[in-house]
């Protein structure tokens, strides 16, 4: 088939789609063929009654009101049907659409003149009209789609994809351009066909095969087809324009009601918010305290710092409303609105102005309030001060007048110190007093000279008074029961006792008691203080002056214990296990006394430096003490040591303290011999311990154990000190000594985690 032929059959056949679009709208059988079905010019009679809106194809410019009148509706002469078609011609002609050379077979012409005229003709874009307006608008419309270049109505319409760009340019929501396959030519094209005809109302007048497989598709039959799609869109667009009128308008009015609403709402609130704040204002109670009175200033200060400022704003937003309300209905000719009665802009400033009015009437109230207060704290805090000083002065008057004998004066000094609680009490409703006036900011006050520091010193300082006289008096009694000290030693005992009691509490620290102690040229080792120290704490509660004059006694008294000579020697000896010539001769002895003391005391070869010989006084003294080992210790050791036949030792010194004697041997467990140690006595111990090594085998080792309780008395402690390196040196084959104060620094899990680290 020729190209020319193609063309022809494509015309035919879209116009006869066209036309039948009009027939079936009006109840008329369709065509089937355009030169056969208006050859006899009934159909194109009916064509001309058709009636229709729609400005896709502009039909209703055709019809009119003039009649047709009478036709041949079933012809069966050519003559009958030359004047049907005469009829229908004329009748177009008389409508201004001018026909040349249209004779019965020249159809397919007058249809497209038809459709040129009434479709296509009234296109304009941007000035042009027809042909080139339809065009422009195809390219306007597709150009930002990169696959699509619409030149014609010819080829640029044979794939599908122009038709496909005009829907989703206009309606996206009917197809993903995107996800198009812009290859597949004719999906592409049945695709938009079947979107324009299901979803846009656009008939389908070409086949896919007319733009897909012509060697080149018919301009006019595409131009119709294409024409289909502007008038759509165009009526859509005019719809939308009008729509957006009518909402345009519809948003202007409701914005009014909108913004006159919010104006009455919002002018309604504020008066209320001002009246309402303005009764509790009037309605306000000051409590006669200055927190109430400061926390009433903070909250006027917070509503003038934020709920005013809120207002303020709110009072100007509230106005720019209302000329807004006018603007608008000024800028559209309509009625000026005016308030409900009470909400005018003249009634906020009258409002707005009671406020302010309100507001310094407040702050007058509060101030006045405050300084009223102030002055009352003033006075409170006078009264008070003043009084706690006079009490203050009474009873120190009434201390300095105690006399009477010394239990006398010991009790009524004691009396007047239960007042102090009391006095604490009264000083503390000083300080509440003035923490008060420092709440207020009251800095000045004429009532008074006296501060809370200023009455805490001098309370201090009575409390002071008081314990030094009591501690005076408690002093004087216990100077005055000893009788085994001279006046003089009990004078020189008390200077010293006072001077080293440094915080006046008449008791000294372990410190203190060992200066204090120094300084009457009585010297012991660190250890020695210890024990003392906890000893007569344990004894009096405290290094009282009692404690210190009754060490003293027991300390000068003139016996020769053997505690008493080690300690002697100790002192000497500055606390070495040795003692030298030199230090002799610093102690003040006598010569024919150090010529005795060197020839008895053994002493160790002279050292090849030349320094003095070092003579052991500690195993002299053991020698020459009298406290001796019985044979007994030693047999006890070789049985548990040799024979395996105990398990532990204890040892003890006899009621003499001049013998150590075997107190008790036992195959009992650690337990057991925990159990036997004394809790306030000394002892020495050997006890057999066995226990596991990191490689599972099991070890033995013999213990030394010197059990020295902190709750022993000190001299017992010396005695079993001093005696201990007898027992120790005649017992041979121990492998560890361990010293313990309490039960903790001798359990089993103590001594075995010492045993292991020493294996």
């Amino acid at each position: 088939m020729s190209l020319e032929e193609q063309t022809r059959n494509m015309q035919e056949r879209t116009f006869c789609k066209w036309l039948n679009t009009k027939l079936e709208a009006n109840a008329y059988p369709p065509m089937s063929s355009l030169v056969q079905d208006l050859s006899d010019g009934v159909r194109l009679i009916q064509l001309m009654r058709c009636r229709g809106r729609g400005s896709l194809l502009r039909w209703h410019l055709l019809t009119g009101d003039t009649s047709l009148g009478r036709y041949n509706r079933n012809p069966r002469m050519r003559v009958q049907k030359a004047e049907n078609v005469t009829k229908a011609l004329e009748f177009i002609t008389s409508r201004g659409v001018k026909l040349t050379n249209i004779g019965p077979e020249a159809y397919s012409g007058m249809i497209w003149t038809l459709i040129l005229r009434f479709t296509i003709a009234d296109i304009s874009e941007e000035g042009l009209s027809a042909k080139e307006g339809l065009l422009l608008w195809c390219q306007r419309k597709t150009a930002p789609y990169q696959d699509v270049k619409v030149q014609d109505f010819t080829h640029s319409w044979s794939d599908g994809l122009a038709l496909c760009a005009l829907i989703h340019c206009h309606r996206p929501d009917l197809l993903d351009y995107d996800r198009l396959d812009k290859e597949d030519r004719h999906g592409n094209t049945r695709l938009a066909f079947q979107i324009a005809a299901d979803h846009l109302d656009i008939p389908q007048l070409l086949e896919v095969e007319d733009l897909c497989d012509s060697a080149k598709p018919d301009e006019r039959s595409v131009m119709t087809y294409i024409a289909s799609f502007f008038h759509a869109f165009s009526s859509m667009e005019q719809t939308e324009t009008e729509s957006r009128r009518v909402e345009k308008f519809a948003d202007l009015m409701q914005s009014v009601w909108i913004i006159r609403t919010d104006y009455e709402r919002r002018a309604r609130l504020l008066l209320e918010n001002l009246e309402r704040i303005q009764s509790q204002w009037a309605a306000s109670v000051f409590m006669g305290t200055y927190v109430d009175a400061k926390e009433q200033s903070a909250q006027f200060t917070t509503y003038k710092q934020t709920t005013k400022r809120t207002w303020v704003t709110e009072r100007q937003d509230v106005i720019t409303l209302f000329g807004n309300v006018q603007t608008k209905l000024k800028t559209y000719s309509l009625a000026e609105y005016v308030p409900p009665k009470g909400l005018a802009p003249l009634d906020l400033d009258a409002a707005w102005k009671r406020l302010l009015e309100s507001e310094a009437k407040r702050s007058r109230a509060i101030n006045a309030e405050i300084r009223k207060i102030k002055e009352g704290l003033r006075k409170k805090f006078a009264d008070i001060a003043n009084a706690f000083e006079a009490g203050l002065h009474s009873i120190s008057v009434e201390l300095t007048m105690i006399e009477g004998p010394l239990e006398e004066q010991q009790q009524q000094a004691k009396e007047i110190q239960t007042r102090i609680p009391q006095l604490s009490e009264d000083l503390a409703l000083v300080a509440d007093a003035e923490a008060e006036c420092m709440a207020a900011n009251v800095e000045e006050n004429d009532y008074t000279v006296f501060t809370w520091q200023d009455l805490e010193f001098e309370l201090g300082l009575l409390i002071q008074n008081i314990a030094k006289k009591i501690s005076f008096i408690d002093n004087q009694i216990v100077s005055r029961d000893v009788t085994n000290l001279t006046p003089a030693q009990i004078e020189q005992f008390e200077t010293t006792f006072r001077y080293f009691d440094k915080d006046e509490t008449n008791t000294l620290n372990q410190m203190e008691m060992m200066s204090a102690l120094a300084s009457l040229g009585i010297v012991y080792s660190n250890q020695d203080v210890d024990y003392i120290y906890e000893q007569l704490v344990g004894d009096y509660g405290a290094v009282t002056f009692e404690a210190f004059i009754n060490l003293l006694v027991d300390i000068t008294e003139d016996q020769t214990t053997p505690t008493q000579l080690l300690e002697s020697f100790q002192g000497i000896a500055h606390s070495k296990p040795f003692i030298t010539e030199l230090d002799l001769r610093l102690a003040h002895i006598p010569q024919s006394s150090i010529d005795y003391l060197l020839n008895a005391m053994p002493s160790s070869p002279p050292p090849d430096d030349g320094a003095e010989p070092e003579y052991d006084y500690v195993g002299w003294l053991d020698e020459a003490s009298g406290v001796s080992v019985n044979n007994e210790c030693l047999s006890a050791f070789q049985d548990l040591k040799l024979g395996k036949k105990h398990k532990y030792i204890l040892y003890a010194l006899n009621a003499g303290n001049t013998e150590i004697v075997v107190e008790k041997t036992s195959s009992g467990t650690y337990e057991d011999f925990l159990g036997d140690l004394p809790e306030g006595e000394p002892r020495f111990a050997i006890f057999d311990f066995e226990f596991e090594k990191e490689d599972g085998g099991k070890r033995n080792k013999i213990l030394f154990i010197s059990w020295s309780p902190d709750g022993s008395k000190i001299k017992q402690k010396m005695v079993y000190a001093s005696s201990k390196d007898a027992l120790r040196r005649s017992l041979q084959g121990i492998a560890f000594e361990v010293q313990g104060t309490d039960l903790e620094e001798v359990s089993h899990e103590t001594v075995l985690e010492k045993v292991s680290k020493g294996n």
